[in-house]
């Protein structure tokens, strides 16, 4: 297992950090990897939907919310709190807690916040205590 660990940086994720939750799931999507999208809240479930038809004209990834009996069959699956969904190899992770269950590589997105990056360090710390292999990508 392993958790990369994603510190947005760069002026245009700064502004919107979902982009960088986009440009990741397009990556997953092209090396055929099932992914999940663990959102904070309903809110930002619906913003990463809506970001993921228009960020890229020339891109299409198959992706929804969770909740659906198509869900098995969509590639990218965008996960609000309190819906459950079967594991997935690749998890883009939104939360402020680790995800539970069976994957083989989580993303941490972090924006710039200060907050933010201190929740970071505590999900860090609790993926090197699981001996989850975790490394940080500055972007």
């Amino acid at each position: 297992m392993r958790a990369d660990f994603y510190l947005i940086d760069k002026p245009r994720f700064r502004e919107q950090p979902l982009l960088l939750v986009c440009e990741l799931a397009r990556k997953a999507f092209s090396a055929q990897q099932p992914t999940l999208i663990l959102a904070r809240d309903f809110e930002q479930a619906e913003a990463i939907d809506e970001l993921l038809w228009a960020f890229d004209e020339d891109a299409f990834i198959p992706h929804q919310l969770a909740g659906d009996d198509d869900d098995q069959n969509t590639a990218v699956l965008i996960v609000p709190p309190g819906i459950d969904t079967p594991d997935r190899p690749m998890v883009i992770n939104l939360r402020d807690t680790c995800p539970t269950g069976q994957f083989d590589r989580v993303l941490e997105v972090v924006a710039a916040d200060p907050a933010e990056r201190e929740g970071s360090r505590e999900r860090w710390k609790e993926y090197a205590r699981r001996g989850v292999n975790v490394s940080k990508h500055d972007m």
